[in-house]
């Protein structure tokens, strides 16, 4: 046989598989693949706890004071003193250490709190997506089942075929030999039930590895709360046995708190005050007083350190602050503080260590060196000197803002003290004689021309002899000063009488006297 040039077709022809042996092989394969991925295991860098409650340990001095005028103080955070102060006792040094234990695991378990209820969580859900992966594998697995037996029955009922030349009756032949008549009804079944097949594992890995944490979070859990409970009944021990030294210890450590803190005692500035949130905040918390310390407890009427500011915050509006002292600090650190420039409002953190992780404690500032606070079980809500002296940083909630400008309050104008009402010229006191209504008018001929008193100076004019008084010879000057018709009515008679007959000053008093009687 001659080639003819194009080639020989080779057909190759796909070998026949079941219907429901396929998904079965794609569903093992998938399955393999999900289980070398979900074996490798994923490491991340564990997030900051945000729901978990401090313990609330008392900070305490282990390291030396820094006095005002010695080396300043580095503002940085986590700069802690040197763990023991030359003159501290072996009771201090222990009982510091104690604390210290108490704070850490109060912490951890705390945190181990935190994750045990998110293992629970977790748990919970694992459990409903496997009950779900389930119920929808099993209603795939019934739809694949009735779809292969309906292709069977399908491909039992074909009609004899019949052989002609047509090529459409021999590519129906081609086909119904292989079976893809039946495969075409039975894949979309086929891959439901093969991706059901791969959530159902996947939901049982999920759910066996959350039940493998919540153990693990229980069994932490149980032994740290149980270091914990000796801690305290430690401490507890060493407070009994010494109360009376720890009363004096109590009383050197605060007076050495007050002497630190002495140069940060400033509620202003840089010409800045409290924002009015900081402020509002800090007014709630004040309402507090009084109220008793519990562990992780948030009010009304019981609090712990961080559960007091959380819950003052939140009453002024301000929702962004985390539930957990550490956590406190790590959210406002951009706006740490110095020492010196403290505002009421601003949140003081105290730590064991140099590390933030470290923080175990956390109070308000108030002013003038001192915190508002809720220091430890068997304690209330307080205010208490700042402890300087193991002080890790302080940082700012809100802003500050400008104080107020200080207009000079104008020192009021002297009220115009009014001008002396200048006091009308004093009226003499001797009554402006009225002309007539005063003194009646004296008829010429009762006016004497001469007084009987003799005058001092003798006149030029009168003789000795007097004119006697029963004379009526009327004298001119007296006539004219009081003469109704005179215009000059403030004048006195003796005036008139003067500027009328200046050569009788002797005897011009007289008339005025001499008619008053």
């Amino acid at each position: 046989m001659v080639d003819s040039g194009h080639g020989r077709r080779q057909r190759r022809r796909n070998p026949v598989v079941s219907p429901v042996l396929r998904p079965m092989l794609w569903s093992a394969l998938l399955s393999a693949v999900a289980s070398t991925v979900l074996a490798a295991p994923a490491y991340a860098e564990p997030g900051v706890p945000v729901t978990v409650p401090d313990t609330g340990s008392r900070p305490v001095v282990t390291g030396p004071l820094q006095l005002p005028g010695g080396a300043p103080a580095n503002p940085t955070p986590g700069v802690i003193p040197p763990p023991t102060s030359p003159g501290a006792s072996a009771l201090e040094l222990q009982i510091n250490a104690t604390e210290a234990r108490i704070g850490e695991l109060g912490t951890q378990l705390l945190e181990l709190e935190q994750q045990r209820t998110e293992a629970e969580t977790q748990l919970l859900s694992a459990e409903r997506d496997l009950e779900f992966a389930r119920a929808a594998l099993q209603q795939a697995q019934q739809r694949a089942d009735e779809a292969a037996a309906q292709a069977i029955k399908v491909d039992a009922a074909l009609p004899p075929i019949d052989f002609a030349s047509d090529l459409r009756d021999l590519d129906l032949l081609r086909r119904a030999n292989r079976g893809e008549r039946a495969e075409h009804a039975t894949a979309p079944a086929a891959g439901e039930l093969t991706r059901a097949q791969s959530d159902e594992q996947v939901a049982t890995q999920a759910h066996t590895a959350a039940e493998s944490r919540l153990r693990g979070a229980q069994e932490q859990y149980t032994a740290t709360q149980k270091a914990l409970r000796d801690e305290e009944a430690k401490l507890l021990r060493l407070r009994e046995e010494n109360a009376t030294q720890l009363v004096e210890l109590a009383r050197q450590q605060e007076r050495a708190e007050q002497q630190l803190g002495a140069d940060y005692a400033d509620q202003s500035a840089a010409g800045l005050v409290a924002h009015p949130t900081a402020l509002a905040a800090l007014a709630y918390a004040r309402r507090q007083l009084g109220d008793p310390y519990v562990w992780g407890a948030t009010g009304p009427n019981s609090f712990d350190c961080s559960g007091l500011v959380w819950s003052a915050y939140r009453s002024a509006g301000y929702y962004k602050l985390p539930r957990v002292a550490r956590d406190q600090y790590y959210a406002t650190r951009s706006r740490t503080v110095s020492r010196s420039a403290l505002l009421p409002g601003d949140l003081v953190f105290f730590a064991s260590g140099s590390s933030w992780r470290t923080i175990h404690h956390m109070g308000m500032y108030v002013g003038d060196g001192k915190m508002i606070h809720a220091p430890t079980s068997g304690d209330v809500v307080k205010i208490s000197t700042v402890r300087w002296s193991r002080l890790y940083a302080a940082t700012r909630v809100v802003g500050a803002v400008p104080a107020p400008a200080v207009t000079p309050t104008p020192t009021p104008k002297p009220t115009p003290t009014p001008k002396p009402t200048p006091t009308p010229k004093p009226t003499p006191t001797t009554p402006r004689p009225t002309p007539a209504p005063t003194t009646p008018r004296p008829t010429p001929t009762t006016t004497p021309s001469t007084s009987p008193t003799p005058s001092p100076t003798p006149s030029r004019t009168s003789s000795p002899s007097a004119t006697p008084p029963g004379s009526t010879t009327p004298t001119p000057s007296p006539t004219e000063a009081t003469s109704p018709g005179t215009d000059d009515s403030d004048i006195s008679p003796t005036t008139a009488a003067s500027s009328l007959a200046p050569e009788e000053e002797s005897v011009s008093a007289t008339p005025s006297a001499v008619g008053g009687i």
